[in-house]
């Protein structure tokens, strides 16, 4: 069974809607795939929260709604009155400027309201909001067509959170249970991963941030110069035989290859291997949204953390790359992810690497398959400015303690993958689809 695509074009950013038509039916689709991706799940999945840093599926149902209905309808509906006033403490993140939160390590213990509520609830700001746009007033008002742009954006966001943390919570239950069936392409024969060479790029100044075509992220900007020294870029992504040889030879067990805090962290934790691998007889199996499968070598590793990939840069003699070299080196490529490994990829795994890439560039795998740890804490470019009010707690206030990751997952909706999109998460950060590619420094 495939899961449904919820790649969209993109908006026109901050600029009055095109049509009130084409405005409801880009919302309707978002939180359709929204929908979809929590149908095979159960009452009980969607309200169990299975760590502090994931949320049931039913919060994020209510979160997305609640974005809408506090952004958009409480500022721009006549008449406004909420579904339940209840819904603005328990349904906000982290929005200080919009007034208290529930725990977030307290969200797996609202079992009221129930999932049929809050779904009621979806439907009740959904019809609202479809009534707003078709307003005529509406048409001309870009404050709202920017709000709504980023109420989409954000749900999008959500979606790839629903995917990473149904898999961690359906990971915890022993019997590993299935989410979606995986599809014969799993079954196929794989080819092997091209052979990893290196991509040098010389030194010069470097553009980067986003240069302003369709929508962006506040912390994707302003654009601006970077100096790079010579560096070389792998042309792939490291494979989970690569890996299992980091194992092998001891990885794990070798403070030589760890920073301090990373191997306090791994003893601390007792960490042998990535999350979601088991040992068994047969050799090594992970676990998928399809459930148990037996460790495919020639895919790219995934579900590391910062320091796991650090400690195995290391170990391969080389490094991190610095998130401006990525980028510099990702402007280069075509994004060939076709429809979205979102769409493509029924277990929501990163595919088998390809052995050609289209668009003439020799790095592959840059976007869509899985997220690459970068180097470089996550910090606001120069001369950024958040957005005034409560919409600017969206990025900047979370600049500190995280490291920056590039280039989408295969979880990644296929509309927010690109260049200059910044992800970021702590150094311990394992349940996304995160892995790494190399670097090296060029001596002059």
């Amino acid at each position: 069974m495939r899961l449904p695509s919820n790649e969209l074009p993109p908006l026109s950013g901050a600029t009055p809607l095109a049509s009130a038509s084409g405005a409801c039916q880009c919302f309707l689709d978002v939180r359709a795939a929204t929908e979809r991706l929590a149908a095979p799940l159960s009452a009980e999945d969607c309200g169990a929260q299975s760590m502090l840093e994931a949320s049931p599926i039913k919060w994020h149902l209510a979160h997305t709604t609640w974005f809408f209905e506090t952004f958009i309808l409480e500022r721009f509906e006549p008449q406004f009155a909420p579904f339940d006033p209840a819904f603005r403490v328990l349904f906000n993140s982290y929005y200080q400027g919009v007034g208290r939160q529930h725990p977030r390590g307290q969200r797996g213990l609202l079992t009221r309201p129930d999932l049929g509520t809050v779904q009621a609830w979806r439907a009740n700001v959904q019809e609202r909001m479809v009534r707003l746009l078709q307003h005529p007033a509406s048409a001309a008002n870009a404050e709202l067509a920017s709000l709504l742009e980023l109420g989409l954006q954000h749900e999008q966001q959500h979606q790839e959170l629903i995917v990473t943390d149904v898999k961690h919570l359906l990971w915890c239950n022993p019997t590993w249970p299935t989410y979606q069936e995986a599809s014969a392409q799993l079954d196929e024969p794989a080819a092997a991963p091209p052979v990893l060479r290196w991509q040098r790029f010389d030194a010069g100044l470097a553009q980067i941030g986003h240069d302003g075509m369709g929508f962006a992220f506040d912390n994707e900007l302003p654009r601006h110069q970077v100096w790079l020294d010579a560096y070389e870029l792998a042309t792939r992504p490291v494979t989970n035989a690569e890996y299992q040889a980091f194992i092998a030879a001891g990885g794990y067990d070798d403070p030589a290859w760890w920073l301090a805090e990373g191997w306090d962290w791994r003893s601390s934790q007792q960490i042998t291997h990535p999350l979601y691998w088991r040992e068994t007889a047969q050799g090594w199996c992970e676990f998928t949204l399809a459930g148990g499968r037996p460790l495919a070598p020639e895919q790219p590793v995934v579900h590391l953390s910062y320091f796991e990939a650090d400690a195995y840069a290391r170990w391969a003699g080389a490094r991190l790359p610095t998130e401006a070299e990525w980028e510099a080196a990702a402007q280069g490529c075509a994004q060939d992810l076709a429809a979205g490994r979102f769409a493509a990829s029924a277990v929501l795994h990163p595919l088998p690497a390809p052995t050609q890439h289209s668009g003439g560039c020799a790095l592959v795998q840059m976007f869509g398959d899985v997220w690459e740890w970068t180097s470089s804490s996550y910090a606001p470019y120069p001369g950024f400015a958040p957005a005034p009010g409560a919409v600017g707690e969206y990025n900047g206030k979370f600049m500190v303690n995280q490291y920056v990751l590039r280039g989408g997952s295969c979880a990644t909706p296929a509309g927010h993958v690109r260049a200059s999109y910044r992800n970021f998460f702590p150094t311990t950060a394992r349940w996304q689809f995160s892995g790494l590619r190399l670097a090296r420094s060029v001596q002059p």
